[in-house]
């Protein structure tokens, strides 16, 4: 498979890098700096990222470009551009201004192939606190602006090149155009890595590794494995035994609508029901990250209980995406846990089972065009994340079956009022928090000590990064007088205005 290498130097942009070459229907891989494989000639391109780091720094990153330079198109990105000019002998220094945020290019050479078709004085973003004073002598500059006089260059005789700005993110209006120029202009990319390409070539693959081995797939309800399963049926059919466990801490009714649903897509599908093991071993728990290891543990004991049942299976069907694979590699290896997360870790090795993972390759948007491609209804796909945890990391502090109870409530009359409002698909993902306070209100006459909830609707793209919903208030103070009315037991509904960074989406 033809593709572009992206050398990750930690920037918290490469995934973005990945996303955009991605939406030109080219097929693209990260690998960290420190650990790439030899580029061979399935390598279109070589994208080197931006990073946290200064090229100044003692430990900064570093790569060997001989053998690579002249043999394949390189294009340096913030830190690629610096790494490659100082390396060569340029000099690299702290920025006189700051230049973080919005920049013009005054200056452009749009004769370079890199450059074509981008307009005078068009909006780039900066990110970087150290600039290129002084450029090698076989350095070519190409664009700048009134800050950074070389905001570009290209190699003398080579198909190298560096930008000191990042094309990759929304601000940078043409970065889009720039990076066309590159990776389809000059590496020659075809722009045939399409979801009806990836399915048929995933299937095809699949059918090939598992012949007629059973598989085991561990179904949430999700976007994620949901599109893993039915790929997985395309190819070995009634070969694949999907469970769907229900934990006791899931939406209101979820455990039965999404059993229904998975009938309609004619999925070979068991639902257990746990909650009461589930609940058992939460109760009375608080700590967040012990909620989380409690459920991955019972999970992981139903799981191997009921797959025991299933006769000579041989693999483990997971629905990893490409995040999860660029996090398990990352530059520093896997990043400091935020949170640990609920999922079959540990079942392969404990029941001898290999790991077939059909969506390893997609990013979230592209999981979803793959399963509209192969006609999974939108009920499916335009579902909201939900974690693994489910309601139990939405109860701060302690879990009890009432608080449940009424966190679900909560939860069903918010998320059904965004659908009869048409608000649910203008939102990435939305629920209630059941907060471990109480507060004063009145009733008729009566005077209330209740508990507290908050809502909380996020916007975003793949929730690496996310911005609260600006919601409509006439429809917040509909939700609200809904739960306070319907809801015993809640007396105070507020909403959260916190973006992502600093907050995360859930609040444990």
């Amino acid at each position: 498979m033809k593709k572009i290498f992206i050398i990750d130097f930690g920037s918290q942009y490469t995934q973005l890098i990945a996303r955009r070459v991605r939406e030109l229907n080219v097929y693209c891989e990260v690998h960290p700096f420190n650990n790439f494989p030899k580029p061979d000639e399935s390598v279109m391109g070589i994208i080197l990222s931006g990073s946290p780091f200064s090229v100044r720094d003692k430990n900064a990153p570093n790569v060997d470009l001989s053998g690579i330079r002249e043999k394949w198109p390189i294009l340096g990105v913030c830190y690629g551009a610096q790494l490659m000019a100082q390396n060569e002998g340029g000099s690299v220094q702290p920025s006189e201004h700051r230049e973080y945020g919005r920049a013009m290019l005054s200056k452009i050479d749009v004769s370079n192939a890199l450059l074509q078709k981008l307009t005078l004085n068009t909006q780039v973003w900066m990110s970087h606190g150290d600039t290129i004073m002084s450029m090698p002598s076989n350095f070519v500059n190409i664009a700048g602006t009134n800050d950074v006089a070389n905001a570009a260059f290209q190699i003398a005789g080579e198909q190298t090149y560096g930008i000191q700005f990042h094309p990759e993110v929304y601000h940078s209006t043409e970065g889009a155009q720039l990076l066309k120029n590159f990776i389809v202009n000059i590496c020659g990319a075809k722009q045939d890595w399409t979801p009806d390409s990836y399915i048929n070539s995933t299937i095809e693959s699949l059918k090939k590794q598992i012949g007629d081995d059973i598989v085991i797939l561990g179904l949430s309800g999700g976007v994620d494995s949901t599109v893993a399963a039915v790929l997985l049926h395309k190819a070995i059919g009634r070969n694949l035994y999907c469970i769907f466990v229900n934990n006791g801490v899931l939406r209101k009714n979820e455990f039965v609508s999404v059993l229904d649903n998975y009938t309609e897509l004619g999925l070979n599908v068991k639902g257990v029901d746990a909650t009461d093991a589930f609940l058992d071993a939460l109760s009375g728990v608080s700590d967040p990250e012990t909620k989380r290891k409690i459920i991955g543990k019972q999970f992981i004991d139903v799981f191997e209980a009921e797959a025991k049942q299933i006769k000579n299976a041989k693999w483990l069907g997971q629905g990893t995406i490409y995040p999860d694979v660029i996090e398990s590699i990352s530059v520093n290896g896997p990043s400091v846990t935020i949170k640990s997360h609920h999922n079959v870790g540990g079942l392969p090795e404990k029941m001898n089972l290999k790991v077939i993972e059909p969506l390893r390759l997609l990013f979230k948007d592209e999981v979803r065009r793959v399963g509209a491609v192969l006609d999974i209804p939108t009920k499916f796909l335009s579902r909201h994340p939900f974690p693994g945890p489910g309601l139990a990391i939405r109860i701060i502090g302690e879990i009890t079956r009432q608080k449940v109870a009424i966190l679900q409530e909560v939860d069903d009359i918010f998320i059904t009022s965004l659908q009869e409002h048409n608000l649910y698909d203008t939102v990435w993902q939305a629920g209630a928090m059941l907060l471990p306070i109480q507060s004063v209100g009145v009733m008729g006459d009566e005077r209330t000590y209740e508990q507290v909830v908050a809502l909380r609707a996020v916007s975003s793209t793949d929730g690496m990064t996310a911005d609260w919903s600006h919601l409509p208030y006439e429809f917040l103070a509909l939700v609200s007088n809904k739960i306070i009315n319907r809801v015993k037991g809640v007396n105070r509904v507020v909403y959260d205005i916190s973006s992502k960074p600093p907050a995360t989406i859930e609040w444990e």
